[in-house]
């Protein structure tokens, strides 16, 4: 690719793949205004309110079970995931936003969180075990769908450098305990365990002679590329697979006696903690790092076939197989907009939009008001002000709709006097005047800054 070109290409559902060049943009008056992407979606103020407690939320409690926020670039070497997802994925060879930089670098977008976490990882050697949690977006090129986007949001938690089972319920753990802070009742959780690399080619060769006597009954799909990849084919959601695969042999009857240990550890340790589970032969994940331990929780108010909220597992060989020693990790991701979506078939986590605590209306010109809300908000209150020296009428109005629980009026009458009228828009009282030295010490009498902004009443 020549120096002052790059291309963008995905694969996908019939639609030109975008390509990115440096010629001028052709001329917007023809085409309408510029919109979003397709497959994308703008989160804007109150709805973002909604987000930045749950991302809060989320923070909170990873926090607390010792995870640091690990932050990592938007784009990546192509070969990451070519080699630690596996060019068989169809996150890789159908999703995957894929470009040649300027440089003739083969560089993606991520398509999912834990690679370029563990990718970081073997870069920088921090010490271990190393409990990290993210929040970022992610790409792939796909159908858009109800909580599915070209363009998504995961929280996830990784850690490196242990194999104890003990992590594994921990990590699940922490996943269950912020789906039931968030409200949510309906949440299933499936485990099971991928074995490990010593028990995967016993239980392949079981498999795939499973699926050589059943071919015909397989979906159109699998039935020309399960032997590429025969796992797949028990992560498939079609009828036909479906049926089938209720009879396939099960990963858990041929695990080895470590592996086997492991995995009932681990499941002692979900019944210790009274985490409600079940045991599903056919959950495999999407992709093909995992090992030994593998789970997923399902939201069971949402549709059956998109109900998925979270899940992950263990990838025990993933740190080598992307150039470092090897190391085993273990971790999940969980998409933000399924995750709201469950929310809201529940009727849980209607999160309010804040709401200023005052509003100062200034009759004068505008300089009392952008002087007085500089003051409050640097004590810590949520003021907000008029702008365009609009009339008292319109100011009072806006003021009323702001939600503010107050008025701060200052009109010539005020300013000549060195006082500002307090004007009670909420819960009733009488008007006063406060002297304009101390209406900072007053309102912070009032209000106290660490709540911070409060909520708007009936909102959502």
């Amino acid at each position: 690719m020549a120096d002052d070109q790059a291309s963008l290409r995905a694969p996908g559902d019939g639609e030109a793949a975008p390509v990115a060049t440096d010629a001028p943009p052709r001329a917007a008056a023809a085409e309408g205004p510029v919109r979003a992407p397709s497959g994308t979606k703008d989160v804007l103020s109150p709805e973002s309110a909604r987000w930045m407690d749950l991302v809060a939320r989320f923070a909170r409690r990873a926090t607390l079970a010792g995870f640091g926020l690990a932050l990592t670039p938007l784009f990546e070497e192509a070969r990451l995931f070519h080699r630690g997802i596996g060019d068989e994925n169809d996150v890789v060879s159908k999703e995957m936003y894929e470009f040649t930089d300027r440089g003739g670098r083969a560089m993606a977008l991520r398509p999912e969180g834990t690679a370029p976490i563990v990718r970081a990882f073997v870069q920088h050697h921090p010490p271990v075990p190393w409990k990290a949690w993210y929040v970022t977006p992610a790409f792939r090129y796909e159908r858009p769908q109800a909580g599915r986007y070209r363009q998504h949001h995961q929280l996830g938690v990784e850690v490196l450098g242990t194999d104890d089972a003990d992590l594994d319920v921990e990590v699940i753990a922490l996943a269950a305990g912020f789906y039931e802070e968030l409200g949510l009742q309906r949440v299933e959780l499936s485990v099971n365990s991928m074995g490990c690399a010593e028990d995967r080619p016993r239980y392949l060769a079981a498999l795939r002679a499973f699926l050589e006597e059943h071919e015909g009954e397989l979906c159109d799909e699998h039935r020309q590329r399960w032997r590429a990849n025969p796992l797949r084919v028990l992560d498939c959601k079609r009828p036909q697979c479906r049926a089938v695969t209720e009879q396939a042999p099960k990963m858990v009857d041929h695990l080895d006696e470590a592996c086997a240990g492991h995995f009932a550890r681990v499941r002692r340790g979900l019944d210790a903690l009274g985490i409600v589970h079940r045991l599903e032969p056919r959950l495999v994940r999407g992709l093909d790092y995992y090992t030994r331990t593998t789970f997923e929780f399902a939201a069971t108010a949402l549709e059956a076939a998109q109900n998925a909220v979270g899940g992950g597992g263990r990838y025990n060989g993933l740190a080598e197989a992307i150039g470092g020693d090897p190391t085993p990790g273990i971790g999940f991701g969980i998409g933000i907009e399924r995750l709201l979506l469950a929310c809201d078939a529940e009727g849980v986590f209607a999160v309010e939009a804040p709401v200023p605590q005052v509003f100062v209306v200034d009759l004068t010109g505008g300089e009392q008001a952008r002087d007085i809300v500089a003051e409050l908000r640097r004590a810590g209150i949520f003021a907000e002000r008029a702008y365009d020296n609009r009339s008292a009428k319109a100011q009072l109005r806006l003021a009323d709709r702001s939600g503010a629980t107050l008025a701060l009026i200052v009109g010539e009458k005020e300013l000549a006097a060195g006082t500002v009228r307090r004007k009670p828009l909420r819960f009733g009282g009488d008007e006063l005047d406060i002297p304009r030295d101390t209406l900072v010490a007053e309102m912070r009498l009032m209000f106290d800054p660490s709540l911070g902004p409060q909520p708007r009443k009936g909102s959502s």
